[in-house]
């Protein structure tokens, strides 16, 4: 038994070999325990609670820290026994490589899960969702990058030459694609200060539609008559937009005219018929209704209301409605719209004749 232990394999004996294996072999049972015992326990408990967190912070052990506790009993199990200095470097090389991988998987995670948390707490959040994977791209590739720095600066390497290396590319890629990262710092203007969000119906001089999709580029707005239009972010940022989704309610100025022959009684009622009209509609806010001014045809009013609603569909109903009910109203009264006409007066032999002459 003693010539077993004492046997040479590989530059170790077999008793060294055997504790390694049995560092292993514990500490996989130990993280196996750990598994089945803690995190079971951990998940009853984030059951009853009403944040994420929780249940992200296991999914991170699960996913990240108990692989990465493996590799790690494996590695420092293999530190116990003496091997060549070649080896040994492709073990601590491997070791890194996997250690720097599952923090950085866990620092991603992490960032992603914290935008995710600040857009839930707001409305639209699907949409919101779709708006910040460009930014989570774009973060997610520096994370990567500086953490591969940071693994080649562990493993030996000066990265002083890399970083400057890195600095000067930057610096001839920004001179080359400035209209693509103009774009991209639109991107980040458009995600941070919301001008508007996907589902908005926006004007930007003389078209009009529903954004459809914001990316790191390019913003695509579906019009009003089916095609998709798409315009860089730059340009939308540039621009002087009018977002109608951000609309509370919607002020409506209309005039009507009614004839010279309508009695002095009719007109003082017309103001007052007109606003029970509008007030009778539940989603109309009556504001006024004058006698605005003598016309070259008709006497005319003024009237103003608003719609308690942004929607167009509604705002048009309640419009019909409203032209309706003043139509019915105003043929009960006997008043009488005006439409355009000319009189002729023509003198002849000391009389005057009349002459009506209408368009």
């Amino acid at each position: 038994m003693n010539n077993f232990l004492e046997s040479q394999f590989l530059g170790n004996t077999a008793q060294a070999w055997l504790i390694a294996l049995g560092i292993i072999i514990i500490s996989f049972i130990a993280i196996k325990i750990i598994k089945i015992i803690v995190i079971k326990r951990l998940k009853k408990w984030s059951v009853k609670t009403v944040t994420t967190w929780d249940d992200f912070l296991i999914s991170i052990i699960e996913s990240s820290i108990i692989p990465l506790l493996y590799i790690s009993s494996v590695y420092f199990a293999l530190k116990t026994l003496e091997l060549n200095e070649k080896v040994s470097n492709v073990i601590h090389i491997a070791y890194m490589v996997a250690f720097t991988f599952f923090i950085l998987k866990m620092i991603s995670a992490a960032f992603k899960k914290f935008i995710y948390s600040f857009i839930n707490r707001r409305e639209n959040s699907e949409d919101k969702q779709k708006q910040a994977a460009g930014l989570i791209v774009i973060v997610n590739i520096v994370i990567w990058i500086l953490g591969i720095i940071f693994l080649i600066d562990n493993m030996g390497y000066n990265v002083t030459t890399l970083v400057a290396g890195l600095g000067v590319g930057g610096i001839a890629i920004a001179l080359a694609a400035q209209a693509v990262l103009g774009d991209l710092f639109s991107y980040f203007v458009i995600f941070f200060d919301r001008p508007f969000e996907i589902g908005d119906f926006v004007i930007i001089g003389n078209d009009n539609g529903i954004i459809e999709y914001i990316g790191i580029k390019t913003t695509r707005i579906r019009t009003l008559n089916g095609e998709q239009l798409v315009c860089s972010n730059t340009d939308l940022t540039n621009s002087r937009l009018r977002n109608f989704k951000r609309m509370e309610k919607r002020r409506i100025v209309f005039t009507l005219g009614v004839t010279y022959q309508t009695t002095k009684e009719q007109l003082a009622a017309i103001p007052q018929l007109v606003k029970q009209i509008v007030e009778s509609k539940s989603d109309l806010q009556f504001d006024r209704g004058h006698f605005s001014g003598f016309g070259d045809s008709s006497l005319n009013f003024e009237f103003v209301y608003y719609v308690n609603n942004p929607d167009y569909n509604i705002y048009m109903d309640n419009q019909q409605a409203v032209y309706l009910d003043i139509f019915s109203t105003f043929e009960e009264k006997g008043i009488e719209f005006a439409y355009p006409t000319q009189t002729l007066f023509v003198e002849n032999s000391g009389e005057v004749k009349i002459a009506a002459n209408e368009n």
